[in-house]
This record gives C-alpha cells, sequence and structure tokens, in this order.
C-alpha cells in the first residue's frame, strides 16, 4: 500500500502529529498530567507540549524533537533518539535526561527544518496514522 503525501498547511498536515504523540502519551502513561499541540498555522514548526504529573514539561516540535524542562530552570535537556523516536523509547529517554545524563544534552540539536516538507518526515508520521486507523 502506497503512502501519499500530505499537502503542507492543510488541516491533515496540520492533524499528522497528533497520532504520533497520542501514541507518547500512551508509552508515559499516568506520567502525563494534560496535553496540547501547538498552532503550527503561523509559519512555524508542528509542536506540543505534555505537562508531566511532577510539574515538569515535556515538549516535542518536529526540528528538535523532545526536550525536558523542569520549572526555575533555564536550559532544557534534549532527549536522545531523533526528532521522531519510536513513542516507547521516550519514557526512558526522559528517565536519562531527568538523571542530567544518558543521551540528554543541554545543545539544541536541528535534525530537519519545517520548511523542508518533502524530506520523508510527513510519510513517517503517516505511519502512525496507518496504525490508529488498523
Amino acid at each position: 500500500m502506497a503512502v501519499r503525501h500530505v499537502e503542507p498547511f492543510t488541516d491533515e498536515w496540520r492533524r499528522q502529529p497528533g497520532f504520533y504523540l497520542r501514541r507518547v502519551v500512551e508509552a508515559l502513561g499516568d506520567a502525563v498530567d494534560d496535553w496540547w499541540e501547538a498552532d503550527p498555522s503561523g509559519g512555524g514548526p508542528r509542536a506540543a507540549t505534555l505537562r508531566l504529573t511532577d510539574g515538569t514539561r515535556l515538549q516535542w516540535d518536529e526540528e528538535s524533537g523532545w526536550r525536558h524542562l523542569r520549572p526555575g530552570e533555564p536550559v532544557a535537556r534534549y532527549l536522545c533518539g531523533g526528532v521522531l523516536p519510536r513513542p516507547e523509547r521516550v519514557p526512558g529517554a526522559l528517565a536519562d535526561a531527568r538523571a542530567g545524563g544518558g543521551g540528554s544534552t543541554a545543545w539544541r540539536p536541528c535534525y530537519r527544518s519545517h520548511h523542508h516538507q518533502r524530506d520523508g518526515f510527513d510519510l513517517a508520521l503517516a505511519d502512525y496514522a496507518t496504525l490508529q486507523n488498523v
């Protein structure tokens, strides 16, 4: 079955990360208090924030992947695993970031630009939408 490319900045394109994000929320389970997606209509990257039950936040965007933020700390810890790590790997990467080690870093990685709409990223997101419909 061929996966079709979604046109950028359409409603379908804006909704695409939600399927992946829901899988991450499920993988984190009770650690997530609430979550929401940012509105990319201003032309910025698609992004989301997960408010965790311990008072910290886990944020994701389509350029840098996941980062962990603690209240009062000016530096986020970026999780290892690329811009779209498998959902079941995010809890372990979060544990590493909380401990200040593992593959986490304070340096912001830039895996891709949200301006490059035909780089295969949307096809990877489409896989999560397909899994949702099975």
